[in-house]
């Protein structure tokens, strides 16, 4: 029966993609109101992280906030579709690049784009495999269902430009594509314990942070290109922006340092558009010994 369903759901997205971008946007903004009314275990998760995150807005803003988010998770589920199943042409129409999307094919050193889990995500991986040449690395969690993994598989190795791997294989092959020089789609905003991880100040609370990004880019004499994707309003598509790299990172052999200022980065970009970044993640679900829980 749930690989029925998972059949429906993805026929759905193949049908919704012919139509207007603009009209799948309305459609998520609608489906995200009634996620906002019925998840009401997510809607905790969200206004906790907004508290935590922006005290200093007030009660009410922080909930237009939240609202707002439900919109955008929800736009960047149907609008899936459109990733996986429509023309080239049509995605380069929608999908803005701004910055320097080629130099992972230049560079000498293998580059890892940095990017953090704003709604628009999947879009940069597009990006990379509309204007890159080189296959990107990139790492996926395995879905529970069959059906819906293998059309996420098809959907992000569309084009023959992305390299996949899963989240719980031997990290080895990843290391053996980027020595052969393929940039590598590294998220460093995820909680996934304090295995090989520590506590890092996120808008000034303890977040458990990977440190892999700092360790892999000393190790592998990785160029560290931060890349942003943000959701245009309506029909107007998205903009991946491919920042300037940084050349000076991680600096010293101190991680910690330079995983904090990952995080700062990734503050001053979602005070950009607060919206847009998934607080739906239980951030700070990992907590230091003696500290209550968050959620």
């Amino acid at each position: 029966m749930k690989h029925v369903l998972a059949w429906v759901l993805i026929g759905l997205l193949w049908l919704l993609h012919w139509l207007p971008l603009g009209v799948q946007a309305a459609l998520g903004r609608g489906l995200g109101w009634v996620l906002y009314k019925t998840a009401r275990s997510r809607r905790h998760v969200v206004q906790c992280n907004l508290a935590l995150c922006l005290p200093e807005l007030s009660a009410a803003e922080r909930e237009v906030l939240a609202r707002a988010q439900f919109g955008y998770v929800a736009r960047s589920l149907l609008e899936r579709g459109v990733l996986w199943f429509a023309s080239e042409a049509r995605l380069r129409r929608l999908i803005q690049v701004e910055g320097d999307v080629g130099l992972a094919d230049r560079s000498d050193r293998p580059v890892m784009w940095l990017a953090p889990h704003f709604a628009g995500l999947e879009q940069a991986g597009m990006a990379s495999r509309l204007y890159g040449e080189r296959p990107a690395v990139n790492i996926y969690q395995v879905q529970s269902n069959p059906v819906f993994n293998a059309a996420l598989l098809r959907g992000r190795g569309r084009f023959g430009k992305a390299l996949m791997f899963s989240r719980h294989d031997s990290v080895m092959p990843v290391v053996r594509a980027i020595r052969r020089g393929a940039p590598f789609f590294n998220p460093p905003d995820m909680d996934f314990g304090l295995k090989d991880a520590a506590f890092v100040p996120f808008f000034g609370v303890p977040a458990a942070t990977l440190l892999a990004p700092a360790r892999m880019a000393r190790s592998l004499n990785m160029l560290v290109q931060p890349v942003v994707v943000q959701m245009l309003p309506g029909g107007q598509g998205y903009k991946v922006r491919f920042l300037p790299p940084w050349h000076d990172f991680p600096g010293s052999d101190d991680d910690l340092a330079a995983t904090a200022r990952i995080n700062r980065w990734i503050e001053d970009e979602i005070r950009t558009m607060p919206a847009q970044y998934l607080w739906v993640h239980r951030r700070f679900k990992t907590r230091p010994e003696g500290e209550p829980p968050v959620y």
